[in-house]
Protein backbone atom coordinates (compact mmCIF):
# COMPACT_ATOMS: atom_id res chain seq x y z
CA UNK A 1 0.00 0.00 0.00
CA UNK A 2 1.33 3.09 -0.96
CA UNK A 3 0.84 6.72 0.86
CA UNK A 4 -2.01 7.40 -1.71
CA UNK A 5 -3.37 4.21 -1.49
CA UNK A 6 -3.39 5.08 2.40
CA UNK A 7 -5.37 7.93 1.97
CA UNK A 8 -7.59 6.99 0.29
CA UNK A 9 -8.53 4.30 2.78
CA UNK A 10 -8.80 7.16 5.08
CA UNK A 11 -11.16 9.29 2.31
CA UNK A 12 -13.24 6.10 1.99
CA UNK A 13 -13.58 4.11 5.47
CA UNK A 14 -12.89 6.64 8.31
CA UNK A 15 -16.35 7.50 8.80
CA UNK A 16 -17.57 3.88 8.69
CA UNK A 17 -15.11 3.22 11.06
CA UNK A 18 -15.50 6.04 13.12
CA UNK A 19 -19.56 5.02 13.10
CA UNK A 20 -18.94 1.27 13.69
CA UNK A 21 -16.98 2.51 16.97
CA UNK A 22 -19.12 4.93 18.18
CA UNK A 23 -22.14 2.97 18.47
CA UNK A 24 -20.31 0.57 20.19
CA UNK A 25 -18.82 2.68 22.70
CA UNK A 26 -21.06 5.08 22.78
CA UNK A 27 -18.07 7.95 23.80
CA UNK A 28 -16.98 10.24 21.24
CA UNK A 29 -13.57 10.86 22.70
CA UNK A 30 -12.85 7.18 23.42
CA UNK A 31 -13.78 6.51 19.77
CA UNK A 32 -11.68 8.82 18.07
CA UNK A 33 -9.03 7.56 20.03
CA UNK A 34 -9.65 4.17 19.12
CA UNK A 35 -10.15 5.20 15.22
CA UNK A 36 -7.20 7.03 14.73
CA UNK A 37 -4.55 4.44 16.47
CA UNK A 38 -6.48 1.88 14.37
CA UNK A 39 -5.52 4.07 11.32
CA UNK A 40 -2.10 4.86 13.27
CA UNK A 41 -1.18 0.83 13.04
CA UNK A 42 -2.65 0.87 9.20
CA UNK A 43 0.04 3.65 8.43
CA UNK A 44 2.64 1.46 10.17
CA UNK A 45 1.85 -2.14 8.53
CA UNK A 46 0.80 -0.33 5.36
CA UNK A 47 4.00 -2.09 3.50
CA UNK A 48 2.78 -5.32 4.05
CA UNK A 49 -1.45 -4.56 3.52
CA UNK A 50 -2.72 -4.93 0.17
CA UNK A 51 -5.02 -2.44 -1.28
CA UNK A 52 -7.90 -4.68 -1.75
CA UNK A 53 -8.03 -5.95 1.87
CA UNK A 54 -7.49 -2.39 3.73
CA UNK A 55 -11.30 -1.60 4.46
CA UNK A 56 -10.93 -5.59 5.97
CA UNK A 57 -8.12 -5.02 7.39
CA UNK A 58 -8.67 -1.41 9.20
CA UNK A 59 -12.22 -3.09 10.37
CA UNK A 60 -10.13 -5.98 11.81
CA UNK A 61 -7.63 -3.72 13.59
CA UNK A 62 -10.25 -0.91 14.89
CA UNK A 63 -12.95 -3.86 16.24
CA UNK A 64 -9.34 -5.43 18.34
CA UNK A 65 -8.43 -1.73 19.80
CA UNK A 66 -11.89 -1.02 20.75
CA UNK A 67 -11.74 -4.80 22.85
CA UNK A 68 -8.70 -3.80 24.29
CA UNK A 69 -10.13 -0.07 24.92
CA UNK A 70 -13.33 -1.92 26.49
CA UNK A 71 -11.34 -4.19 28.80
CA UNK A 72 -9.11 -1.47 30.09
CA UNK A 73 -11.70 0.76 30.82
CA UNK A 74 -13.52 -2.05 33.05
CA UNK A 75 -10.48 -2.57 34.97
CA UNK A 76 -10.14 1.20 36.01
CA UNK A 77 -13.93 2.09 36.36
CA UNK A 78 -14.28 2.54 40.09
CA UNK A 79 -17.16 0.57 42.06
CA UNK A 80 -19.17 2.98 43.53
CA UNK A 81 -20.05 3.97 39.98
CA UNK A 82 -23.66 2.61 38.71
CA UNK A 83 -23.40 1.28 35.41
CA UNK A 84 -25.96 2.61 32.89
CA UNK A 85 -28.13 -0.72 32.90
CA UNK A 86 -28.55 -0.63 36.57
CA UNK A 87 -29.92 3.02 37.26
CA UNK A 88 -34.09 2.24 37.49
CA UNK A 89 -36.23 4.15 34.82
CA UNK A 90 -39.72 4.64 35.87
CA UNK A 91 -40.43 6.56 31.75
CA UNK A 92 -41.62 4.35 29.43
CA UNK A 93 -39.20 4.64 26.09
CA UNK A 94 -41.34 6.78 23.69
CA UNK A 95 -38.77 7.17 20.93
CA UNK A 96 -37.69 4.15 18.38
CA UNK A 97 -34.53 5.15 18.49
CA UNK A 98 -33.70 5.52 22.19
CA UNK A 99 -35.32 1.66 22.09
CA UNK A 100 -33.11 0.99 19.78
CA UNK A 101 -29.61 1.81 21.76
CA UNK A 102 -31.16 0.33 24.76
CA UNK A 103 -31.62 -2.88 23.31
CA UNK A 104 -28.14 -2.74 21.54
CA UNK A 105 -26.69 -1.93 24.97
CA UNK A 106 -27.99 -4.55 27.27
CA UNK A 107 -26.01 -7.03 24.58
CA UNK A 108 -22.68 -8.35 25.40
CA UNK A 109 -19.70 -6.52 23.37
CA UNK A 110 -19.28 -9.62 20.55
CA UNK A 111 -23.17 -9.40 20.09
CA UNK A 112 -23.74 -6.27 19.86
CA UNK A 113 -20.24 -5.53 17.34
CA UNK A 114 -21.88 -8.65 15.07
CA UNK A 115 -25.31 -6.61 14.65
CA UNK A 116 -23.82 -3.69 14.12
CA UNK A 117 -21.50 -5.16 11.08
CA UNK A 118 -24.12 -7.15 9.71
CA UNK A 119 -26.96 -5.06 9.89
CA UNK A 120 -25.73 -1.46 9.98
CA UNK A 121 -22.35 -1.95 8.08
CA UNK A 122 -23.85 -4.67 5.70
CA UNK A 123 -20.58 -7.12 6.04
CA UNK A 124 -21.27 -10.61 5.04
CA UNK A 125 -20.93 -13.58 7.54
CA UNK A 126 -17.24 -14.14 6.18
CA UNK A 127 -16.22 -10.86 6.42
CA UNK A 128 -17.97 -10.46 9.89
CA UNK A 129 -15.32 -13.38 10.87
CA UNK A 130 -12.29 -12.21 9.40
CA UNK A 131 -12.61 -8.87 11.33
CA UNK A 132 -13.34 -10.67 14.51
CA UNK A 133 -11.55 -13.67 14.28
CA UNK A 134 -14.68 -16.46 14.74
CA UNK A 135 -15.63 -18.49 11.91
CA UNK A 136 -18.33 -18.30 9.65
CA UNK A 137 -20.87 -21.12 11.49
CA UNK A 138 -19.92 -18.60 15.17
CA UNK A 139 -20.86 -15.06 13.92
CA UNK A 140 -24.22 -16.77 12.27
CA UNK A 141 -24.91 -18.51 15.77
CA UNK A 142 -23.97 -15.63 18.02
CA UNK A 143 -25.61 -13.05 15.83
CA UNK A 144 -29.31 -15.13 16.08
CA UNK A 145 -28.60 -15.64 19.54
CA UNK A 146 -28.47 -11.21 19.59
CA UNK A 147 -31.31 -10.94 17.27
CA UNK A 148 -33.29 -13.22 19.61
CA UNK A 149 -32.20 -10.49 22.72
CA UNK A 150 -33.23 -8.32 20.66
CA UNK A 151 -36.26 -9.26 19.74
CA UNK A 152 -37.17 -10.28 23.39
CA UNK A 153 -36.67 -7.31 24.79
CA UNK A 154 -38.26 -4.86 21.73
CA UNK A 155 -41.48 -6.52 21.89
CA UNK A 156 -41.85 -6.78 25.54
CA UNK A 157 -45.14 -4.71 27.09
CA UNK A 158 -43.12 -1.89 28.63
CA UNK A 159 -40.99 -1.06 25.92
CA UNK A 160 -43.64 -0.86 23.29
CA UNK A 161 -43.90 2.22 21.22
Amino acid sequence: MTEKDYNECVRLYADNVYRFILKNLRQEEDARDVVQSAFEKLWKNREGVEVEKSKSYLFTIAYHQMIDHLRKAKRVQLREEFREEAKVSSAPVHHLKKALEEALSRLNETQRSLVLLKDYEGYSYSEIGQITGLNESQVKVYLHRARIQLKNYLVKLENLI
